[in-house]
Order: C-alpha cells, then structure tokens, then sequence
C-alpha cells in the first residue's frame, strides 16, 4: 500500500506553478497511461487556466485550495475548497481565481460517450 498526503502534494504543486513559466504545475498521483483511472494533483497560479479541451471520459475535480471556474460554453460553475465538480462531456475549460490547487480524477471509458458495449 502506498500511502500519501494530498495536502503536502498540492502545496508543492503550488509552489512548482510559481516556478514554472505558465504558472501552472502537476503531478500525477495514482495512474497514468496504462491505468483506467488517472489522478492528477494541480497547482495553478490565479489567472491562469487549463485552456479549452474535449473530456471523452468520466471526470471530477476536486477542490483542495484556492477558488476555480470551470467552464462549458456559456455556462461555469465556481468552487472553493471542499467542491467536488462533476466534469460533463465535451469541451471546457477551467481557470483559476487565486492561487488554487485541485485534484482531478479521471477515468478513461472503454467506449465514446452514448455507445453501448455489444
């Protein structure tokens, strides 16, 4: 068993973003590639944002610190600490409104989004 603290993570993480050129840092957690399910802890300077992108498969996102926007067309949602969002389908984005560290889950679907295994 392997044991660790997501806050210690998201601290580092936040730090590393300050570092980093496009004030954003991550580390995976637990999956990768060859793994169904992917969490990845991030750090994000405020101001910053994971630019628009398509989600084929299930996702969350978990808020540690700081205040998100996420984002679907006309429509965003905004959480603080403790939220957990519930990704849909499809394009969106999130942006960071103060420095904010968030978890996301992924897990990679066997099939598209509406089909049905045979």
């Amino acid at each position: 068993m392997t044991k660790i603290s997501i806050e210690a993570l998201a601290l580092h993480q936040l730090h590393a973003a300050a570092e980093a050129g496009g004030g954003r840092a991550s580390e995976t957690v637990y999956g990768g590639h060859e793994k169904s399910l992917r969490q990845t802890v991030i750090g994000m300077l405020k101001g910053t944002s994971l630019g628009e992108h398509d989600n084929h498969d299930d996702a969350t996102v978990y808020v540690l610190q700081g205040r998100i926007r996420l984002q679907i067309g006309k429509d965003s949602w905004n959480a603080r600490p403790g939220s957990l969002l519930i990704v849909p389908h499809g394009r969106h984005s999130f942006e960071a409104l103060e420095d904010s560290a968030i978890l996301m889950s992924v897990a990679k679907r066997p099939y598209p989004p509406g089909q049905l295994l045979p």
